[in-house]
């Protein structure tokens, strides 16, 4: 019995490394083609943006992301934060170059344009409204 569950351990251990090790990859890709990408071609210095990818058929996306996102938004207000909803299934070439591979994905950049974090799924509006006040 302890055996199984030292494997269970080791293997949930790897798992969790194996997922950030993807985590800072993915930040990273996106730090090199955020720059250049066209989705941030009137990016504004000085305002935190947020990344957001949806699908139309994306249940949680429409029933608490999105909500989520516009609360924060109203909190905040125009000036304070840009949010950029990008359809994965309109635009798949961004959602490539990003390096998105489930919905939702949302992408907190800082006040320069760089990736502070990524969240791969649902993600609340008090962690993303302390992610954006740094």
């Amino acid at each position: 019995m302890i055996e199984r569950l030292a494997i269970v351990g080791v293997v949930s251990l790897v798992g969790f490394i194996l997922y950030q090790v993807y985590m800072r990859r993915q930040l990273q890709k996106a730090g090199q083609s955020i720059a250049v990408d066209p989705l941030l071609s009137d990016f504004k210095p000085g305002i935190p943006t947020i990344v957001y990818f949806t699908t139309p058929m994306c249940a949680p996306c429409r029933l608490q992301q999105t909500p989520t996102l516009q609360r924060l938004q109203e909190e905040v207000g125009l000036e304070g934060l840009r949010v950029i909803r990008v359809d994965a299934t309109d635009d798949p070439q961004a959602a490539e170059r990003l390096g998105v591979f489930s919905v939702p994905t949302t992408f907190v950049l800082d006040r320069e344009g760089k990736p502070r974090s990524v969240y791969n799924g649902l993600v609340d509006g008090k962690t993303l409204k302390q992610q954006i006040q740094v």
